[in-house]
């Protein structure tokens, strides 16, 4: 149900959430959020007032980036919320209650146009008050359609429900009257009129509407649209309305409506109640309207959605906690494989009381005296000196600091040398001498 008006609502709340709140850009939102909302049969009046709602809220704000579709999202239902609840609501059963104490039938009159289901829902307002125990009376006062006395008899028969009728032509309030006198005469609790399924724009059909109800004087009024006629049924409510000022609506085939306008649309123009939705052809597929279901089917459980955003925050903070947790165990799984020579080998010698062991008193020595070390005095000093002697042995045993670099290569070279005596030359020799590149 309501699936295009619900990715309308999700697709502007998205939008909002990837540009700045300057004006320009929440034009250009709001001017897709319209035509969203226009092909969701929402009527003009709604969608201007929630344009005007979000701009007061969004214009300027300070909100976070990251939070402005969840605050589009929170503005449009609480828009929303503000017209049904503006709108008021009707308890029949207390009514007819309250009523039925004073003796006297309550009284209930509907009208729509033909094809709306109008008479099926008749038979289901029916069977629900029989269900709560209330004793019912049906009036035939569709005189004009064909069929139409039939229809409802029938199913007052299926309802064992009585069905007051004249024939076809007779004037509709004289069988509304007909109606209340007999409910009166047998003590029935509620009178239930069907009135013909006039066009809203035929004059003297809507004026024979009113006619019944100053004949009769319901106590309540109800109007009943079909869902699926969208924007045209938001029209037929209005001009009822301006007519007879009805004081609810019903709207049927609810459970084939993918658009969900219509509920939001006839309650902003007629400020009047949605009391049920028809959402099947059962006679028990009637069900109480209810603001709160709506609203989460159009934008999520607002306490729920707010729960799922405080759980996903821990659980970005838990994953850096995951990650060190795991790297130490790899660790130490790496490191015995990579080098598992060297540690067993340094390990034991540090620890281990004497740390000069496995050297030679000549090596020890003899570091000494070249490096002038100092005999240690405590076993920091003992174990950094036997680590220093390992390096030492392991670097060649140098004679001195300098020495553990790299010796500069040489070559060799050949000098020519003449020997004299007695100031003369005698031979020649080759002296051979280290000479550094």
């Amino acid at each position: 149900m309501f699936e295009k008006l619900r990715n309308a609502f999700s697709v502007a709340a998205k939008s909002f959430g990837e540009k700045e709140l300057k004006e320009k850009d929440i034009e250009e939102v709001l001017f897709e959020l319209e035509v969203a909302l226009l092909e969701s049969d929402v009527a003009t009046e709604v969608i201007d007032s929630l344009k005007d709602d979000l701009k007061k809220q969004l214009i300027g704000s300070t909100v976070n980036k990251d939070k402005i579709a969840e605050v589009v999202k929170q503005e449009l239902r609480k828009s929303i919320s503000s017209m049904f609840d503006g709108a008021g609501a009707v308890d029949i059963l207390s009514n007819i209650q309250k009523k039925k104490e004073t003796g006297d039938p309550y009284i209930i009159s509907f009208m729509g146009i033909n094809g709306t289901g109008k008479t099926t829902t008749i038979a289901k307002v029916a069977n629900f008050l029989r269900e709560n125990k209330y004793s019912v009376v049906i009036a035939a006062a569709d005189t004009y359609r064909a069929g139409a006395i039939e229809q409802i008899s029938e199913h007052g028969k299926r309802l064992n429900v009585k069905v007051i009728a004249q024939n076809y032509g007779s004037d509709p309030a004289a069988v509304a009257r007909d109606a209340v006198l007999y409910a009166k005469s047998h003590k029935i609790d509620c009178i239930l009129i069907d009135t013909a399924g006039r066009m809203q724009t035929s004059k003297n059909l809507m004026d024979q509407i009113s006619k019944i109800n100053k004949v009769v004087n319901p106590d309540l009024k109800l109007f009943v649209g079909d869902s699926l006629a969208g924007n045209d049924t938001v029209s037929q409510a209005r001009e009822f309305h301006n007519y007879t000022k009805f004081d609810g609506a019903i709207l049927t085939k609810s459970d084939a409506d993918a658009r969900g306008g219509a509920a939001i649309s006839i309650v902003k123009v007629t400020s009047s109640p949605i009391l049920y939705l028809g959402v099947g052809q059962e006679y028990k597929d009637l069900k109480s309207f209810d603001k709160d279901v709506f609203l989460e089917t159009l934008f999520g459980p607002e306490q729920v959605a707010e729960e799922i955003r405080k759980k996903s925050e821990p659980k970005v903070e838990l994953k850096p906690e995951i990650k060190p947790e795991i790297k130490p165990e790899i660790k130490p799984e790496i490191k015995p494989e990579i080098k598992p020579e060297i540690k067993p080998e340094i390990k034991p010698e540090i620890s281990e009381e004497d740390p000069f062991a496995g050297i030679s008193t000549k090596d020890i020595e003899k570091y000494s005296d070249i490096f002038d070390a100092p005999p240690p005095e405590n076993d920091n000093q003992a174990r950094k000196l036997a680590s220093d002697i390992r390096k030492w042995i392991s670097e060649g045993r140098p004679k001195t600091k300098d020495d553990s670099k790299p010796e500069p290569k040489v070559e060799l070279k050949t000098e020519e040398v003449e020997e004299v005596q007695d100031g003369k030359p005698i031979k020649k020799r080759s002296l051979f001498g280290w000479m550094k590149k």
